[in-house]
Parts: C-alpha cells; structure tokens; sequence
C-alpha cells in the first residue's frame, strides 16, 4: 500500500490559503472542524460555573455531556477521517458542498443542544456521522486507488457505534428501558471514540513516536491486521453489551483487555524521536486507561471516574493528535518533537483538569468545587491550545 501521501513531510516552506481557498479548505476540513470542536468543548465545560453561579437556568448535566461528545469530541472524528480518510484510499479529497453540508450539521447539533432541544441536536449528530460514513464508502467503493488501511475498520466502528448511540436515545422506549439507556449511552459516549483511539492509535502513534506510519507492507500484513481490528471492534461492541446487560466488572475488563492488547501488538512503543507532546501521549493513555480501569470497580460513582477517561484520555489525546495534524500539514512537523515549558504546562492542565473532576468520587463534598475547577482548567488548556496553533490552522504545506 502506498504511503499516506498527505504526510510525506519534508522541511517545506508553509503559505497561506491560496486563491481556491474554498477547495483547500475541504480538502483539510480539520481546520475548521478542530478549530470549532475545541470552542465546543469551552462552551460544554464553563456551563458548571454559570450553573452554580445562578446565570443558567437549567442543570447541564445531560446537555453538557452531549456537547462534549457530540459537538467537541465528533468535531476532531469528523475532521481527523474527512482529511485522511480520501487520502488513505487515494481518492477525491472532499468537495466545498460537502464540507458546507457537514460543518452546517455540526454546528446544528451544538445550538440545538445548547438551547435544550435535545432530539433535534440527536438528530443532527446521526446526520452528520451518517453524511461522514456515505462520503468515505462511496470514495473506498468507486474512486479508491488503494485499499485504505484495515485500522481504519476501527474508525468506523466508532461512526457506527454513535449513530446507534444516539438512535437509541431518541427512542422513548430506551428512555424506559434501564438497560436499553445503558447500553445507548455507552455506544455513544465510549464506543464513538474508543475504538477510533485504537484504529487511529495504531496508524498514527508510531509516526507521533518518531517512526513510520503503521500501515502493513505486504498482503499477508494487510489481512493480519484486518483480522486483529474485526476481533477488537467486535470484543469492544460486545462489551458494551456485557455492561448493559448487568456484568459491569466484565464489560470494562474486557474493554482494558482489548485496548492494551492491541495497541501493545500494533503500535511499536519505541521512540525515535521524542518531544513534550510525545510524553503526553503517554500521560494520555495512562490517564485514560487508568478511568477505563477504575470505573468497574467504583461503579456508584463511575461517572466521575470515568473523567479520567473522558478528559485525560479522550480529550487530551484529540489535542495532541490534532496538535500531529497541525504541525505537519503547516509544513513544520519537527515542531511536534520540540521539548518545551509551554506544552508540559498545557499537559499539566489537562492531567489537573481529570484528576480534580474525578476526585468527588471519593471525596462527595468537593463536588461542586471540583466541577468548577475542572471546567475552568480543560477551558483554560482548551483556549491555550487554540492560541498556541492559531497560526497552523490557516498555513499549508505544499506537498
């Protein structure tokens, strides 16, 4: 399989947008699409502090949660596999109708939530997951060149896994069911980005690690690990299944099991190159593996818990992997390796912001003002971020 052509990164000299903005922009939709997630994600999290300062009229728990999924966390899916999905399978890029139509449902799902009309941002979350899917199928079925990577199974999964997710919820039946909720809630809070985390992981960590890309050399390769991403999509969606229906305990075993397990076999941990960002990542999948771990356990409180998992997992490892994106298409990707006070600092964040979310699990009278530290700090980190790469998300690298 020929290599990832977007990411044949020299020293090439960045410009700004060309006259075809229009085009370019669609060809890298993560530019608007991370951009946008990441003021989502303030908006999701400064809801806490308005709410116990009396200036909001609703308790956000429910709309909280959904932005942070559905507008922050769908915004770096959908930017991350609208980008490279076409140019894994060396097919037509994105076209500006089809960037207009997508960013239009993102943003719909965000207000919509954001004034209390649930449904309706449902809705707009399975369109714009549901329009992703279409475009990439009818690129890999018609135009491809080359077949795109068998991670990429993984990355689906997780498109499917949300639209089911949030399908289920806007069933009133499913709000009867206590099962049927569980089981809708965890494919849409965990199974939307989880097995993305694994698909992508096993794609693009080892470059973030200073080595190649994890795409298979020969034939025998390709089916090897086509084979290990249908085992783990279908181990990770039926632990879904094993939660919901009452064996917590097994259910986030098995998810630990399969995500140690096949990022052990597919990433080669050994950096060539290292940086802040890349220390990071592995603050990430501590963090993250350590919520995913504790949750079964602490399950009265798993919601808590799995803070670790929602902001020191997920959350961090978007910015440090859209971080990989911006440096390299801005034709400045030794920049990801360089060690520096700034990164470290907003890693720190980040870690701060899931340990003081998590903590009321343990110690209930902090609560209140740990949610409202927490929100200040991932705002705090998410803001920085945007500040530190403003100028990458508007330069290009001409290969």
């Amino acid at each position: 399989m020929s290599q990832f052509p977007a990411c044949k990164h020299k020293k090439h000299r960045a410009t700004g947008p060309r006259r075809d903005g229009l085009r370019w922009l669609a060809s890298e939709p993560y530019r608007v699409f991370f951009f946008s997630g990441a003021l989502w994600s303030i908006i999701g999290v400064v809801m806490w502090p308005l709410y116990y300062a009396q200036q909001l009229g609703f308790y956000p728990s429910f709309v909280h949660a959904r932005i942070m999924i559905e507008a922050f966390g769908a915004a770096f899916v959908v930017g991350f596999l609208g980008t490279a999905g076409p140019r894994m399978a060396t097919a037509p890029k994105l076209t500006p109708l089809e960037l207009a139509w997508l960013f239009s449902l993102h943003q719909a799902c965000g207000i919509s939530h954001l004034t209390l009309h649930m449904a309706w941002g449902d809705a707009c979350f399975i369109a714009l997951l549901g329009s992703l899917l279409l475009c990439l199928l009818i690129r890999v079925v018609k135009f491809r060149k080359d077949a795109p990577p068998p991670q990429l199974l993984l990355a689906l999964t997780g498109l499917l896994c949300g639209i089911t997710g949030a399908s289920l919820l806007l069933s009133s039946v499913t709000l009867l069911d206590p099962q049927r909720l569980r089981l809708a809630n965890l494919l849409l809070y965990q199974g939307l980005l989880l097995p993305p985390v694994l698909g992508i992981g096993a794609f693009v960590f080892p470059r973030m690690l200073g080595g190649d890309f994890g795409d298979p050399k020969t034939a025998a390769q390709s089916r090897t690990k086509l084979i290990r991403a249908v085992i783990a999509a279908a181990l990770l969606v039926g632990s879904f299944f094993l939660e919901a229906c009452g064996h917590v305990i097994a259910g986030y075993a098995l998810r630990v099991f399969v995500t140690a397990v096949y990022l052990l076999i597919e990433v080669r941990w050994k950096t060539a190159q290292s940086g802040s960002l890349t220390t990071g990542l592995f603050w990430s999948l501590i963090v993250g593996g350590l919520g995913l771990a504790l949750a079964g356990f602490f399950y009265a409180q798993h919601v808590s818990v799995e803070h670790l998992l929602y902001i020191g997992g997920f959350g961090m490892l978007m910015l440090i992997v859209g971080s990989r994106v911006l440096f390299g298409h801005s034709g400045d990707l030794d920049g990801f390796f360089v060690k520096s006070k700034w990164v470290r600092f907003l890693i720190f964040l980040g870690v701060l912001a899931a340990i003081t979310r998590a903590t009321p699990a343990w110690a209930p009278s902090t609560t209140v003002s740990h949610h409202i530290y927490a929100a200040f700090t991932w705002a705090l980190l998410a803001l920085s971020w945007l500040l530190w790469h403003r100028r990458r998300f508007v330069k290009r690298d001409e290969e």
